[in-house]
């Protein structure tokens, strides 16, 4: 067994701020959560030794939103649409490599 419970933790912002300011939620983050988290159990991937997805609140990354990171490697993506998020499942999630073009510089 693997000393990680999951192969890959998968953290969305979901936070909202108020009056208008920028954040992920303005941008569909927990729709493309939702999504991300049933394209994994479609494909698979969900569970113990696999992928977790998960909602978060602030990720402190707001101006760069949408924002989710994954460990254990502090990966963090922006994303647009579901594309985008298919191509981080296919890249990252099942193949181990990194989306450079969806990569937020630490």
């Amino acid at each position: 067994m693997s000393e990680d419970y999951f192969r890959y933790h998968v953290f969305f912002c979901t936070n909202q701020r108020e009056q208008g300011k920028e954040c992920c939620q303005n941008h569909n983050a927990t729709a493309m959560r939702d999504y991300m988290k049933q394209k994994v159990k479609t494909l698979g991937l969900a569970g113990k030794e696999n992928v977790r997805v998960n909602a978060a609140g602030c990720l402190d990354r707001c101006e760069l939103g949408p924002v989710l990171v994954i460990y254990p490697q502090g990966v963090w993506y922006t994303f647009v649409d579901s594309s985008d998020i298919d191509e981080i499942i296919e890249e990252h999630l099942q193949n181990g490599r990194i989306v450079e073009r969806l990569r937020l510089s630490v």
